[in-house]
């Protein structure tokens, strides 16, 4: 293919891969469940963590599938076409940086969207398995310990990046482009939780399962 081809093809993908990003599972499951809607209650984000404090479970599973699938799709979709077109692994790693940038400024939502973790986990998950468990797990373990959600996000962010550069040539092929991406959507996650930041360091960020 010639290189307008494979820049215009790119394009097309980096392009699609935000819009599918942009879809917000935390609205569609709440509007389709008969939910408040979650931009109007608690952190008025539009996310699993925000959606939880209805009290419904259900729903929050939903939208954090919802929201990691997507992330997951975007990828996927780059990923199996790259080897036909040619593409180079730029494009790969910003069609996933602009999947999780959908999410977190979702042109559906006049680009007001959630902090982007599943979504992140989603690309995660389509780029290495491997990292995306490793990823989770931290999570995970941080979000048991402590019952803070974005306390959990913010280490995961931090750790994402790290597992992929020392986990390269041995559990995974490393590739510089796609870790700086990965290091891209973690300073953005990391910055989205700013605020959450605050309220951690004064004692007034809300916990898992609590109501704001």
């Amino acid at each position: 293919m010639s290189s307008a081809g494979v820049f215009f093809s790119s394009a097309a993908l980096i392009v699609l891969s935000y819009l599918i990003g942009s879809i917000s599972f935390a609205v569609l499951v709440s509007r389709c469940m008969g939910l408040q809607d979650p931009r109007s209650f608690g952190s008025r984000n539009p996310g699993a963590t925000n959606v939880l404090r209805t009290g419904n479970k259900t729903a929050a599973a939903l939208t954090l599938l919802g929201d990691a699938a997507k992330g997951w799709l975007a990828v996927w979709i780059v990923l199996r076409v790259a080897p036909h077109l040619q593409l180079p692994a730029l494009a790969i790693g910003l069609s996933a940086i602009a999947a999780f940038l959908g999410h977190v400024y979702p042109v559906f939502l006049r680009f007001k969207g959630g902090k982007g973790v599943a979504t992140a986990l989603g690309v995660l998950l389509a780029l290495q398995p491997w990292l995306a468990l490793a990823t989770a797990a931290t999570w995970l373990i941080v979000a048991y310990a402590t019952r803070y959600s974005s306390l959990a996000s913010i280490v995961a962010a931090i750790f994402a990046p790290l597992y992929y550069l020392f986990g390269g040539n041995i559990a995974w092929e490393f590739d510089t482009v796609i870790c700086l991406c990965i290091v891209v959507i973690s300073a953005v996650l990391i910055y989205r939780h700013h605020a959450n930041i605050g309220r951690l360091l004064t004692g007034k960020e809300s916990r898992i399962g609590g109501k704001k």
